[in-house]
């Protein structure tokens, strides 16, 4: 699959996650609403439906993971967007790994900078830098190693 097809997919993936947060609609609605408007391939509706279901299925052990690393922000007051976000990467990171961590970060980074607020980017990048060097065994190192956007 290439990249704008992935790219797409997770566009389509958040904001299916974003409209299951905040409204509870139906997630197959909601995906197959998104192809049908925005005219997406079948392929992108499957990784779409991949990645909404995969987080879905580990909700809980996704939620105890970015609240283990961000103590400071209880989920309940993390903005919906970033923490969607967050959950979509930490799916890729710890339960799919058809890709590369490094390069979920870095699509997790473009995600927070293109839906989330000034500051989203950098937030997610440092959760989800620390939750790539505890997966490394380097949780006393600086995240620097974690990719281009970890900084």
């Amino acid at each position: 699959m290439r990249t704008t097809l992935r790219r797409q997919a997770r566009i389509t993936a958040l904001q299916t996650l974003y409209e299951y947060d905040t409204a509870h609609h139906d997630v197959e609605d909601v995906i197959q609403r998104h192809v049908e408007e925005r005219r997406l391939s079948p392929r992108v509706a499957e990784y779409a439906g991949e990645l909404v279901h995969g987080v879905l299925e580990h909700l809980d052990a996704i939620d105890t993971t970015i609240q283990e690393v961000a103590p400071e922000w209880p989920i309940a007051q993390m903005a919906r967007i970033d923490k969607n976000v967050l959950r979509l990467a930490i799916y890729e990171i710890l339960f799919n790994n058809s890709v590369p961590a490094k390069a979920a970060i870095n699509e997790a980074v473009e995600l927070a900078k293109s839906f989330g607020s000034d500051t989203s980017s950098r937030f997610v990048n440092g959760v989800l830098g620390t939750i790539f060097n505890r997966t490394q065994g380097l949780s006393g190192l600086s995240a620097s190693g974690a990719g281009s956007e970890v900084r």
